[in-house]
């Protein structure tokens, strides 16, 4: 599928999304839209598995025969079904029973049954706590089929799923069923979603273009970038990952067998489904991942709560775009959190370097860190100064990137990118004020794959740039105070031309020369008319 039937197929979708959910909030309507297309999905590799494991004995159903053909092999053989189902799970990691399948769903939805809901709602369950070897408990716990939203009354709700169904199995009828577009349509859905979300966006989603910078950084050679990409990472860490995009997008930089296991962690229950599935949807395995439900800041996850340094998680890759200067209640005990007392703990009014640290602590001695922060974060004083004094101090601050304005939906303010290393070896700081470079867009300004390569090419040969980039001596920082200001360093104001004060004395001399002999010659005819001179 080409790049412009992708988009076709997005915005099908979105059109589909945007006719039908009427006065339902457009989040609320994302999370069907979303788990409909994730079902497809599933169903879809599923049965193209199943028919290359069966073979011929697959059944081949007449063409009015609207049955899922796994659903007569399951009839026809009861006794081979757990053998089957074995075999598919060592295979696919999943197994879907054909009463869920997607065709058989659209085939109730089509004929308006009335045991839509009730199927839908069994199905769900069975994902949840039966498809995978590992449970993806509470999968669909943000869809509740018995909303009001969807209908006042059972029927209501069951002809509005018949219909929202029957829409999005049409729509995506016209479309190649290659099951990579689905997870490319997931994405863009959820690019769609987040745009008319506006500020709430910034809870779930990163632009595509910022991701690609942050993953292209941490893919390359920690120690010396310009020798190119990591041939592969042992494990990738987004410990505020959202919907998951970020982390696949470092997936897709590195390719579906370039890392070994990818981490995220997610404080919102909604936003932690839709990363699951995400990852699901874009052929990432069970095993291959682990989304994690729970608070970052207070660090309840267990796997990150190991105190044996030879036991604990230490990436390759470290990426996030934690909330904006998130307000946060430290209690005493976190002042001794292994992950804050060699730096000091972050101000109540903003946990931005709380975030920075706790992703810093599980990179790993050749890992590359990149976090995307308000810009408060390079001047601050207070406490933050002195956690930015002593990470310069010891070497961790690699690079500091500014970004243009108004590229996210959650603010318009400009914010940077920090990149964090504990193997950095020059003793500057490299500074790429890229604020000025981005294309002005109606309502977010967007950065072009020109910018992208710019920002990238920089950091990687470490070029200084006038107006742009530069190479920054810890002494001058030093004496700045650790101040990282961006433009303190890198200028892009315009260099005012000198001005030759003799040439403009010369020619201002020569005015006023012609401007007496244009007044005698004036004067001269009006005596001849016998009139006062001027």
């Amino acid at each position: 599928m080409t790049k412009e039937q992708l988009s076709q197929l997005g915005r099908t979708l979105w059109a589909i999304a945007d006719d039908l959910r009427g006065a339902m909030n457009a989040d609320d309507f994302r999370d069907y839209m979303l788990s409909f297309l994730f079902l497809r999905y599933l169903s879809d590799n599923f049965e193209a598995a199943a028919k290359k494991e069966l073979g011929s004995d697959y059944p081949k159903l007449d063409k009015d025969d609207k049955r899922a053909p796994l659903a007569v092999w399951y009839r026809d053989n009861t006794g081979d079904v757990p053998a089957f189902e074995k075999q598919m799970r060592r295979k696919m990691h999943y197994v879907v029973h054909p009463e869920y399948l997607w065709s058989s769903i659209y085939e109730r939805a089509r004929t308006q049954d009335a045991e839509l809901l009730q199927t839908l709602e069994r199905g769900f369950n069975y994902i949840e706590n039966e498809s995978f070897a590992s449970t993806f408990q509470g999968l669909f716990s943000e869809i509740n089929l018995n909303s009001e939203k969807l209908g006042r009354t059972p029927k209501a709700r069951n002809d509005k799923l018949c219909t929202i169904i029957t829409k999005i199995a049409e729509g995506i009828a016209q479309f190649s069923t290659d099951s990579d577009i689905l997870g490319d349509a997931y994405e863009y859905l959820i690019g769609q979603f987040a745009a008319g979300s506006g500020k709430k966006a910034g809870e779930f989603y990163t632009p595509q273009t910022v991701s690609t910078i942050l993953s292209r950084i941490v893919t390359l050679d920690s120690q010396d970038p310009s020798t190119g990409k990591k041939k592969k990472l042992n494990s990738v860490l987004d410990f505020a990952c959202g919907s998951g995009s970020l982390l696949l997008n470092v997936r897709n930089q590195m390719g579906p067998h370039g890392i070994g296991k990818i981490y995220g962690q997610e404080k919102n229950i909604t936003t932690y489904n839709l990363a699951r599935m995400n990852m699901l949807l874009h052929g990432v395995k069970d095993s291959e991942f682990e989304i994690y439900h729970g608070d970052t800041l207070t660090n309840d996850w267990v796997l990150l709560n190991e105190m044996n340094p030879a036991k604990k998680l230490q990436c390759d890759a470290v990426v996030a775009n934690p909330p904006f200067s998130y307000r946060w209640q430290p209690g005493e005990a976190l002042g001794e959190d292994f992950r804050f007392k060699n730096y000091g703990l972050a101000p109540k009014s903003a946990a931005d370097f709380a975030f920075l640290l706790h992703g810093f602590h599980f990179l790993g001695d050749e890992g590359t860190m990149a976090i995307i922060l308000p810009h408060g974060v390079l001047f601050r004083g207070g406490v933050e100064s002195r956690i930015r004094t002593k990470l310069l101090e010891d070497g961790h601050i690699d690079t500091v990137i500014g970004l243009p304005a108004n590229l996210f939906f959650s603010t318009g303010i400009p914010v940077c990118i920090l990149v964090l290393k504990k193997c950095k070896k020059p003793d500057d700081v490299l500074f790429i004020n890229a604020v000025e470079h981005f294309d002005k867009g109606k309502r977010q300004n967007q950065l072009l794959p020109e910018h992208i390569d710019k920002i990238v090419d920089t950091y990687q040969h470490r070029r200084e740039v006038e107006r742009y980039a530069r190479r920054v001596e810890m002494a001058e920082i030093e004496k700045n105070d650790y101040n990282l200001n961006i433009s303190r360093y890198v200028s892009t104001a315009e260099p005012e031309p000198e001005i030759d004060l003799a040439a403009v004395h010369a020619q201002l001399s020569d005015i006023e020369k012609r401007i007496r002999e244009a007044a005698d010659k004036h004067n001269q005819y009006l005596k001849e008319l016998n009139l006062p001179p001027v």
